[in-house]
Formats: structure tokens, sequence, C-alpha cells
């Protein structure tokens, strides 16, 4: 009989299961199709039958929440950022930047939403280089310099550039090129560094200056290409002619130490000379106004003594006569040489006596004034 013939009071179907005790639908087919592949895929093995199936479900299970648990302990410890003290961390969401991160304990969302980049921001950084540039006077030098920088704007020194540091040192070039070749040699090279001077007041290190002037045109040249960086310090560490030309130039350097040497001595001399011969100078003005106060200051006695001997003469004149006369012996006798004879006629044995001059006295010519104007007034 067909399957599909009635008979037996039972249809039969194709589409259902004829075992005996009633079979399942297809609904917990499929349900017991799928938990068979997930124990595969853990580990587990088929559903060989009720024990089986459901060992194998509770080792799925447990895969499953062991994955969920390590995704959420991924997420919590991806969450935290620990900055040093001496970087800063730049925070990017999905690509594009967001903030800057502090020192200490930051949070953030995770991978792949957000991604920090940390960059030391109190680091002293160094570039050194040596080129060769032509100065304004048309010499050729060979310039070392050092640039030393840190990190200004962590943001910037990331994406701003492509190569910052690489940026820094061309540009420390280009500013070292530019000073230089408008300056004069003199400036420059090492062995000129006499210092300046303006009268008698000391001015700066000409080297000093241009290495400061070339420390501004670099960090302009900086900001301007946005590279985040800041220089610190920018020095000539040595500044020397090319090989080709150093003959020569020892030459001129050891001609230009001999002239300074010279110039020295000379200074010093002059230093030591002319306090002498201001000091020399002084003096003979000195004893020249002493010996002028005192020749005044006699001829003013002289004449006021003269004075009171004319009114003391016309007083008394004979009496004044005499007294002027004997003063006057008594002057020249004084510095007279005098012999005086005990012998009673015998041998005399002359002994020299030391002469004791002796300045005039104003008395003397008072009294040979008064005798010439005694004699004009008798004739």
């Amino acid at each position: 009989m067909a399957w599909n013939e009635p008979g037996g009071g039972k249809q039969r179907d194709p589409w259902r299961d004829n075992k005996d005790g009633g079979g399942k639908n297809d609904l917990d087919d499929a349900i017991n199709r799928a938990k068979e592949m997930l124990g595969r895929l853990f580990g587990g093995g088929g559903s060989g039958g009720g024990r089986g199936g459901s060992s194998g479900n509770s080792r799925g299970g447990g895969a499953v929440l062991a994955i969920v648990g390590l995704l959420i302990a991924w997420v919590f410890f991806d969450s935290f950022v620990q900055i040093d003290a001496r970087q800063q961390g730049v925070v990017l969401r999905f690509g594009e930047y967001a903030r800057t991160m502090p020192p200490g304990f930051n949070l953030k969302w995770p991978r792949p939403v957000e991604s920090v980049t940390k960059v030391d921001a109190t680091q002293i950084r160094a570039v050194s280089d040596t080129v060769r540039m032509l100065t304004r006077d048309e010499n050729i030098v060979q310039v070392e310099f050092n640039v030393q920088y840190q990190v200004d704007d962590p943001t910037l020194y990331l994406y701003s550039t492509r190569d910052p540091d690489e940026t820094l040192k061309q540009a420390a070039e280009s500013a070292v090129r530019e000073i230089i070749g408008t300056s004069e040699l003199d400036a420059i090279m090492p062995d000129q560094r006499v210092e300046a001077t303006a009268g008698d007041a000391p001015v700066a290190n000409p080297s000093a200056e241009l290495a400061l002037q070339s420390k501004k045109v670099v960090q302009q040249t900086l900001e301007r290409y946005k590279a985040g960086l800041l220089v610190t310090e920018l020095n000539f560490q040595n500044v020397r002619p090319p090989q080709e030309v150093k003959d020569s130039f020892d030459d001129a350097i050891s001609a230009r130490e001999d002239r300074q040497r010279a110039s020295n001595i000379a200074d010093a001399y002059a230093k030591r000379v002319v306090p002498e011969a201001r000091g020399e100078a002084a003096r003979i003005l000195a004893e020249a106004k002493g010996y002028e106060a005192e020749r005044i200051a006699r001829a003013q006695g002289d004449a006021e003594r003269f004075n009171l001997i004319a009114s003391e003469y016309r007083a008394a004149p004979e009496v004044t006569r005499k007294r002027l006369y004997i003063e006057t012996l008594q002057q020249v006798v004084s510095g007279t040489p005098k012999v005086i004879d005990f012998t009673g006629g015998r041998n005399l044995l002359q002994v020299p006596v030391p002469q004791q001059t002796a300045e005039p006295l104003p008395a003397t010519t008072a009294a040979a004034a008064i005798s010439t104007e005694s004699s004009k007034g008798k004739n």
C-alpha cells in the first residue's frame, strides 16, 4: 500500500518521524545541532545521547563565560593609563586628537576607541652639525654648532611635522648660515674674542651675541613650521678656517696678537708715565706758588720795614743813621773772617776758619736808601 493511501486507520507522513514513543520536531533538532557545533568548537564532543549532550553544553557555556570575563578584564585594565612625571600623553579618539593627559593616573576609552602616545616633554635633547659658511667679508669658515632643545607642545611634535628633529637641524643650519653670512670674520673667530670697547665701557662678546641671534632665528622658524619644539641653548663650539688656508690664518692671527701685545705694552707705559708726569707737574706748580707767596710776603715785609725806618729817620735822623750804620757794620763784620793778634809782634800762625755766609738784612738796603735820601736832602 502506498504511503499516501488510507488504510490501517493511520496515515503515513514522510515529514514526521515514525519512531515509537513520539519524535522531536524540527526546532528541537536545530537546537541540538547548534549545541553539538558549539560543543565541538569549544572542545566538547558530539551529542551522542542525553548525558553526552549535557556535558558538551556545560563545557561550551564555560568557554563563553571565560571569553566574556577576559573581555571585561581587558576593557577594565585598558581604561587606565599612567603618565610619568616627565611625560605627557596625547590621546587620539578614532584617529583624531582629543586631549592631552597630564602626569598621573588617567582614564580613557579602551582601544580601538582611544589610544595614548606618551611623549617625554622635559628631556633636554641635542643636535650638532659642522658646516662651511661664507662671511660677509668673503672669508670661508668652518662652524661647529650645538643646539639644545626640548618638546614644548607634544601634539605638534607628534603630528605637525613628519620628522621634527630633522626639521630643527635644518632650521638651525639655515639660521647659522644667515647670521654668519651677515657678520665679519673678526666677530666670529674665537681667536678674535678681544673684548670690544665703546669708550671706556666694555661691550658683550660678539660671538655670544651671534649665537643669541641664531637661537632667536631658529625659534622663529620652528614656530612657523609648528614643530612643537623649544630651543633652550645654541652655542658655537668651534669656529676655524678650512684646512687649506689654516697656515695663512695662523700667520694673520699671530700678527694680530703681536699688535695687541704692543698696544698693551704701550697702554701700560702710558698708565705708568702719565701719572708720574702729572704728579711732577703738580709738584712744580705747588713750588712755584709757594715761591710766589714767599717773595710777595718778603717784599711786603721789606716795604713795611722801610716805611717804619723812614718814619723813624724823619723823627731822629742822626740817631737812626748811626743805628743803621752799626747794624750794617755788624752784619758785614759777622760774615767776614777775622784774626785776633795776641802775639805782640811775633810770627802768627793763621788757622782758616770756615766762613759763615749770612743773608744781608733788609736794614742794609734801608740804610743805603736812607743815606742816599739824606745826601739828596743836604744837597
